[in-house]
């Protein structure tokens, strides 16, 4: 199976050690995903040998001097910078890889395209749709290579997932139901970090935890045509970053629920909060067919449940817990024998070896990993939520 995935046609390609090039990444953001996706840029040759090339981390960049050259060193840049600006300038640099807050998505990936950098960008792509569009049509005029980063696309549990729906053995879709539970702003005195401010991150978990349900929704199972959704609010106000005997508001949502109707006849419901106690990381799906149905749960990724309808054995009919590990499953032929389970932090290697051989060898970054026109539908979908919510109506969506 795993030939049929992705990104793995790479192998195929006859390339001499001493002939792989080098290719210059650049990457804006220091932090949370900064840290992730460095580390997976320079562990692409240890795992996926030979790779396309060879990323040669350049620069990086931050908005305070003293953190962002620390990250330098400790990730292995060359070099680093305080204006993002000066970093899409660099001529070393071939990759543009985004990973600042929502509000720094839009300006520096159309400069970047206009630079013709090929461009990965953390989701979600742009804080409303309308951004995410600039961005899109900023990509496709440059004629440069583009990715969303959803990278739990490239879980192989969710890669055979998507093969099993593909091959058929589902049959019909009936139900997509997913859930992306966290629980780390539960405490009212949690202070009023970016991600609670609509002016930077453009929605709360809708667009930080949501917009990857509903990527896998679409990568799964198609496009959504219309939504029908609920938001809240719990704790309005926050002490302040700066000053915490001050408090500053809350302006995002705290969860949402929706039902979503999809273009081919399937209904199903989305739901996101960081509200949930005891949930860590709980990003979920179950997906019921005619003649199947899976489910998945990232905090146990190496597993699909599947269940078959029409089980050989009646006595044992009921869910089956496969472990996505063997040679044969998708990305595994790369990393370890069978049984040795893989982590969250081996999605950025596929999909950024993805993204490095797309580049290389000019193939296709769709339907594997998302464009930014799959950001941008995803947004397309995020803001129809916000606009059911505040309506209390159904809202159709028109990409």
């Amino acid at each position: 199976m795993s030939e049929e995935v992705g990104f793995v046609a790479m192998a195929k390609v006859e390339r001499k050690v001493e002939e792989i090039k080098s290719m210059g990444i650049g990457i804006l953001g220091y932090a949370f995903m900064g840290k992730a996706h460095a580390h997976a840029w320079k562990s692409i040759p240890t795992y996926f040998w030979p790779p396309p090339a060879l990323p040669r981390l350049v620069a990086i960049c931050g908005r305070t001097k003293e953190a962002v050259s620390e990250a330098a060193r400790r990730f292995g840049f060359e070099q680093y910078y305080t204006d993002w600006n000066l970093l899409i300038k660099n001529p070393d640099i071939e990759i543009f890889d985004n990973c600042g807050p929502n509000n720094m998505h839009a300006e520096p990936c159309i400069a970047a395209a206009e630079a013709g950098k090929h461009i990965v960008c953390e989701k979600p792509l742009g804080r409303n749709a309308e951004e995410s569009r600039r961005m899109l049509e900023a990509v496709r005029k440059a004629d440069v290579k583009h990715m969303c980063a959803y990278n739990y696309r490239f879980v192989p549990a969710v890669r055979l997932a998507k093969k099993l729906i593909e091959d058929g053995l589902l049959g019909r879709i009936y139900h997509f139901r997913a859930r992306y539970l966290q629980e780390w702003i539960m405490d009212p005195n949690f202070p009023l970090v970016w991600r609670l401010r609509r002016d930077v991150a453009g929605s709360g978990p809708l667009g930080d935890l949501g917009s990857h349900i509903i990527d896998l929704a679409r990568f799964l199972v198609g496009d959504i045509k219309a939504v029908a959704a609920v938001t809240r609010t719990f704790i309005k106000e926050r002490p302040l970053l700066e000053d915490p005997s001050k408090k500053g508001l809350v302006t995002v949502e705290d969860a949402f629920a929706s039902v979503v109707e999809f273009d081919n006849g399937a209904i199903g419901t989305l739901e996101a909060t960081r509200f949930a106690g005891g949930r860590k990381n709980y990003n979920s799906f179950e997906i019921n067919g005619e003649k199947a149905s899976v489910e998945f749960n990232l905090e146990r990724l190496n597993e699909l449940r599947v269940y078959w309808r029409e089980e050989p054995v009646r006595d044992i009919m009921g869910w089956h817990e496969v472990l996505v590990t063997e040679s044969y499953h998708p990305f595994y032929r790369y990393y370890w024998p069978h049984g040795h389970i893989g982590g969250w932090e081996d999605t950025f290697k596929n999909e950024l070896c993805h993204f490095l051989d797309c580049v290389v060898n000019d193939k296709s970054v769709a339907p594997y990993a998302a464009t930014f026109e799959d950001g941008w539908k995803v947004d397309m979908v995020c803001d129809a939520i916000l606009e059911s919510a505040e309506t209390g109506k159904r809202i159709l969506i028109r990409c």
